[in-house]
């Protein structure tokens, strides 16, 4: 454990020292976010906040693999380093859009193009956890199936990242969640603790906390989508990368018994993380689609932008995400390991809590945003 948390920090550490210089490299070549219809900033905000995360996470790699334990196997260093590749070539199609400012089918394809390089590395889904057991399809079905979550996990978090500091909280949240998780599980099952998840969650953990003081509201810096691209990729990459590394005979299966929620969850769990942006990326879809206007044309009815509809201001609504993804993410893991009655009322009192903080008025008038 104190080599992850070390880890942590230097990818926090890294992070938040690379954040201004990122700052400077954006404003000298114009990769500012302007002022548009839809935002919700007032002044222009430097890009390239995914540069610095960028860094983070490699050094938060170069140090692991130095380490005594997790500078030990070969096959966390592998995968972690394809990840890695992977995620230095969704990072660069994000810096172009940035500046340039892609059209939807470019930027597909060079998410297309990251994701192929993960694949074709091995950094995929081997087999599924299912009630009864696991199912192994062939691999080329679990190639395109990888690929379907790893583009879908980018975009959803790329679609959250609409209000300062809410994806890179929201992905600290995830990250944190499966980490704890998949480390518990090894402890549990007395497995090789080192991992390729635990090691590139605890990462990209630290590396989005070092971001959150320079983008949490009022942000100094954007993420943009070098960013958001990256950490979408990085989250659902390392918990693809679990079922390469853990035999799935390590947790018995049985149907109605007390082992089959923690048997479930890799499957459930990084679902549950990415649940808060995926029901966003599905509502854009469906509300963009149904007006007859493509998936891809941006507007202002996010989740995020309806909580402040309601009259929440910008932290509140931010928080409040905060707390929904925190509350599916860590609510999953309590009630897959530790299932007892005290754990369900806790986690029911925080998801009364949660509608409560929602719904009620905090105080304001309604001030409906604009639709584009």
């Amino acid at each position: 454990m104190r080599e992850y948390l070390l880890v942590l920090f230097v990818a926090m550490a890294t992070t938040f020292l690379l954040t201004g210089v990122a700052r400077q490299i954006a404003m000298r070549y114009g990769a500012v976010a302007k002022v548009r219809a839809r935002d919700v900033h007032k002044v222009p905000i430097p890009y390239f906040g995914g540069l610095s995360i960028l860094g983070g996470l490699i050094a938060g790699y170069a140090v692991a693999s130095n380490l005594p334990f997790l500078g030990n196997s070969l096959q966390v260093a592998h995968d972690a380093r394809a990840i890695l590749v992977g995620g230095v070539v969704i990072c660069a199609v994000g810096v172009v859009d940035d500046l340039y400012e892609l059209d939807a089918i470019t930027k597909l394809a060079g998410e297309v193009l990251a994701v192929g390089v993960l694949v074709v590395q091995g950094i995929q889904l081997y087999w599924l956890p299912l009630p009864g057991g696991v199912i192994s399809p062939s691999p080329a079905q679990l190639a395109v199936l990888t690929a379907g979550i790893l583009l879908v996990s980018c975009n959803a978090v790329n679609f959250v990242d609409g209000l300062d500091g809410l994806a890179a909280g929201v992905t600290a949240i995830g990250a944190t969640a499966f980490f704890i998780y998949s480390y518990l599980l090894n402890v549990h099952e007395n497995l090789d603790r080192a991992t390729t998840s635990t090691l590139i969650t605890v990462a990209l953990a630290g590396a989005c906390l070092g971001f959150l003081p320079h983008n949490f509201f009022p942000a100094r810096v954007f993420m943009g989508d070098s960013g958001a691209l990256l950490i979408g990729l990085m989250l659902a990459a390392s918990t693809i990368s679990l079922t390469g590394q853990m035999d799935p005979n390590a947790v018995p299966y049985e149907v109605g018994g007390s082992s089959l929620l923690p048997a479930l969850l890799p499957l459930v769990l990084p679902i549950a993380i990415l649940a808060i942006p995926a029901l966003d990326l599905t509502l854009a879809y469906i509300r963009r689609t149904k007006a007859g206007r493509s998936p891809f044309a941006a507007d202002k009815q996010h989740l995020h932008h309806r909580l402040m509809q309601r009259g929440h201001s910008h932290r509140r609504a931010v928080l409040l995400m905060y707390l929904w993804t925190a509350l599916i993410a860590y609510g999953v893991v309590v009630l897959g390991l530790v299932l007892y009655w005290w754990t369900a009322l806790i986690v029911l009192a925080v998801a009364v809590t949660a509608v409560l903080l929602t719904t009620g008025l905090p105080g304001r008038s309604r001030k409906p945003l604009a639709k584009v």
